[in-house]
């Protein structure tokens, strides 16, 4: 093989890789912020909004400027050495399949995991070329996935309940829980820039020199951060929820940082509604007179104006007919641009899940306002670190082509450089993804499995962010989606009562992530032993 080979394979792993990343957006990003937008802390539009700053900077700004050639080490890159066009062959049939494969489950709704998609695309490409034999089947390969769809989902609930109960207990269930809750604000404030913080400079900034900075340096680091966070909370957040949530006062979210010198400002009152001037202006329009109820010269015309304005009339008619047709083609632009920030993803509506939401027990709406803020912050942090680690998925397979197409060699170190032009584009594809098509996910996820509110929300996600840290810390196999669902069980659990959860739901989830290595693999497995067995001759 020479340099700049097989440029069709290149060419067309740059589009599979726009598929897999837009996959990622749908699915990984959708389970971010499921909890938010299902809980009313954030709508749908607001999510996608914030998503495609936070995930588009962190796969961008901190993103990683290596990657492994093979995802998960599962099969080892010195077997492509003496042919690193088959290389390039796999890793375009593993995009492809794991694309394939995330992009169905986007469609149902179901949340699985890509970072499992894409190592189950490269286990089939490894059965295919080599034979089974030349798989990871131990614990340092396909067993340690295996299990974390046990561990992932039980550690996260485990975590999760542990937030969630004591905030119900000493919170949400006592006889002032809005007074109670203001107080506890800052305190947790403080867990959560001190979890937020250490997970960004910890797990997700593999590109900067924070990834090379001590345990003990990366909590010093974070208890700085929360105790900053903490005290301005204190002296501002909480003075301006007082003043939000118990005196009524119409303030904003800007006045946070100057609410020390901003005035009483009361609720206007809304305006009334001139019911009598409303009913003569209508009748008057309806009998075509003027005030004193005759008719006014004006409104008698010879014959020869009203052929003139006829004649008028056609030419405007014209000028109209064509406007109206560029305005409804850009109306069906604009449709379809955001029709998929305009679904309804709570499913509080939803007849179906009438039962499993009433099961659930409902708090203060003041109360629980308070939490809206705190898990904002949680959801950004997740989505910032995700753009940063995740997007791999899809980068990792891509630069892999692109550093053989321009070398025509293979790295046996087992990475390959990241260009900025992938990290860009794959990031632009994650946020179009999840605009277009993050819905299907988050209607499922969210409330579709239990009732959701901001505290429940905010539990989950936390409790997910910790588990994801210690367990990589310790070295558990876990993944992100599949905590964040068992996240969400935890909390429907915590009801103390099983009718609260949509038990269909959660196994149709769980067979999901049984699919995902098998139906992935299965994709890049055949396409690879297609391509790779194929005619090379054809005269």
């Amino acid at each position: 093989m020479e340099p700049r080979d097989y440029t069709w394979i290149f060419a067309v792993g740059v589009v599979s890789s726009i598929c897999d990343s837009f996959g990622i957006g749908a699915n990984d990003v959708a389970n971010s912020f499921a909890s938010s937008v299902s809980s009313g802390s954030l709508t749908l539009a607001q999510a996608c909004i914030v998503a495609c700053f936070t995930e588009f900077l962190g796969a961008f700004l901190l993103g990683s400027s290596t990657s492994e050639t093979i995802k998960g080490g599962i099969l080892s890159v010195e077997r492509f050495v003496d042919r690193p066009e088959l290389l390039m062959l796999g890793m375009l049939c593993a995009l492809i399949g794991s694309a394939s494969w995330v992009l169905f489950a986007c469609k149902k709704g179901m949340p699985v995991s890509t970072t499992h998609s894409i190592i189950g695309a490269i286990i089939g490409v490894g059965i295919a070329a080599f034979g089974g034999g030349a798989i990871q089947w131990g614990y340092s390969g396909v067993a340690k996935i295996i299990t974390s769809w046990f561990v992932s989902p039980v550690a996260a609930g485990i975590v999760t309940s542990i937030i969630y109960l004591p905030t119900r207990f000493f919170v949400l269930e006592s006889p002032n829980s809005l007074e109670r809750g203001i107080r506890a604000i800052p305190i947790y404030f403080f867990g959560t820039a001190l979890i937020g913080s250490f997970y960004i400079i910890y797990k997700g900034a593999p590109g900067t020199e924070a990834s090379s900075l001590s345990v003990g340096a990366i909590v010093g680091i974070s208890f700085g951060v929360a105790t900053g966070i903490s005290a301005f909370s204190w002296f501002f957040f909480v003075k301006w929820l007082r003043r939000r949530i118990i005196g009524k006062e119409n303030i904003r979210w800007y006045h946070i940082f100057v609410i020390h010198f901003i005035k009483y400002r009361p609720t206007p009152p809304p305006p009334a509604i001139e019911e009598s001037a409303s009913a003569e202006m209508s009748s008057q329009i309806e009998s075509g007179s003027g005030a004193d109820g005759k008719l006014s010269v004006s409104d008698i015309k010879d014959a020869d104006d009203i052929d003139e304005e006829s004649a008028e009339g056609s030419q405007e008619q014209e000028k109209i007919t064509i406007s109206s047709r560029i305005m409804d083609l850009l109306r069906k632009m604009k449709y379809y641009a955001l029709r998929g920030v305009r679904k309804d993803v709570r499913n509080l509506d939803n007849k179906a899940l009438a039962n499993v939401h009433e099961a659930a027990k409902k708090f203060d709406d003041d109360t629980e306002y308070l939490f809206s803020f705190l898990q904002v912050i949680t959801a950004c942090l997740a989505s910032f670190a995700h753009g940063s680690n995740d997007v791999a998925n899809a980068v990792g397979p891509l630069s892999s082509i692109y550093d053989v197409w321009k070398t025509a060699r293979v790295d046996v170190s087992g990475t390959a450089p990241v260009p900025a032009w992938i990290l860009a584009v794959a990031g632009a594809a994650i946020d179009l993804g999840l605009v277009t098509y993050g819905y299907h996910v988050m209607r499922r996820l969210g409330n579709g499995v239990t009732y959701l509110s901001p505290s429940r929300g905010f539990s989950a996600e936390l409790g997910t962010s910790l588990t994801v840290l210690t367990a990589s810390k310790i070295g558990l196999p876990v993944s992100t989606t599949h905590c964040i669902t068992g996240a969400i069980t935890a909390i429907g659990l915590c009801n103390g009562n099983f009718r609260a959860l949509n038990w269909k739901m959660l196994a149709w989830c769980f067979m999901s992530w049984i699919f995902t290595l098998p139906i992935a693999g299965l994709i890049a497995g055949l396409l690879f032993a297609f391509g790779s067995n194929s005619p090379t001759n054809f005269f």
